[in-house]
């Protein structure tokens, strides 16, 4: 991997992915922030050597490079998942690209659903904890301890200070912004009732199918990483109606102007 790491970087360096400070993930129906960048640098995944290449039809497949509050960024637009088929490596292997490009934060978006009761569709979550349920670890491969510790401590795998800053941004600005556990399945079909009423109990408060991995590989490295989820439905197992992929997108593009203001002020403040 170290020598397609090397390969992948030394190209995207020589098309101009010069020091970026700041990396964001963004998730299903999250792409609308690149318009509010000042664009320097734009290449789609299949054109970056071993790189995957995003197969879900929503998710945009770009890197991108440019300025955002004052400070350099390099951004995925569209993620990728295990359910199209990739390995954890795989679906992490941007985010040691972006951390050997030079980047100091992580800033993760994602598509939910609310498990919590309290919650409710289209408004935000900050992530403070995870429970993977994606069946394996982006660190279980021959040679990790090349990369970084093997044994990672996730005691506080969500960076407090990154998380302190969304949480005062919101209040200033009006935005309603939970706390809670994300539930990283595997997908792509959704849960069922009596699953819904399972993530419940072992206490996950959303549920999705992504950002869990990139979280591990980020504490791997050492990188301060925080992540919001739009929660884009509502799962109560005693109410629950058929999920229309449409809508959640939907869901996600009216939320998406709160992420926006919640990533480019935070962005300002790093």
């Amino acid at each position: 991997m170290k020598e397609e790491l090397n390969k992948t970087v030394e190209f995207l360096k020589e098309k101009g992915f010069d020091q970026p400070q700041i990396g964001i993930i963004l998730g299903t129906g999250l792409g609308k922030l690149v318009d509010h960048i000042n664009v320097e640098k734009e290449i789609s995944y299949n054109h970056i050597p071993h790189f995957p290449t995003a197969t879900v039809e929503f998710h945009q497949g770009k890197f991108i490079y440019g300025e955002l509050g004052g400070k350099k960024v390099v951004v995925m637009q569209g993620r990728f998942h295990v359910y199209e088929g990739y390995s954890l490596q795989d679906v992490t292997y941007p985010v040691r690209i972006m951390h050997q490009l030079g980047i100091q934060n992580l800033l993760v978006s994602n598509a939910a659903g609310a498990i919590n009761k309290t919650y409710k569709k289209g408004e935000l979550m900050l992530l403070n904890d995870h429970i993977n349920l994606q069946g394996g670890s982006p660190l279980a491969f021959k040679g990790v301890s090349k990369f970084g510790e093997r044994f990672v401590d996730m005691l506080a795998p969500y960076d407090q200070e990154l998380s302190h800053k969304f949480k005062n941004i919101a209040a200033n600005e009006g935005i309603i912004l939970h706390e809670g556990v994300y539930a990283s399945v595997v997908g792509p079909q959704l849960e069922t009732r009596a699953e819904y009423r399972y993530l419940g109990i072992i206490g996950a408060d959303a549920v999705g199918m992504s950002t869990v991995p990139e979280i591990i590989v980020a504490n791997h490295l050492k990188l301060p990483v925080a992540a919001i989820s739009v929660l884009t439905d509502e799962c109560d197992p005693d109410n629950l109606q058929p999920v229309d992929v449409e809508e959640i997108i939907k869901v996600a593009n009216q939320a998406e102007p709160k992420l926006v203001k919640l990533f480019t002020e935070i962005i300002k403040t790093l």
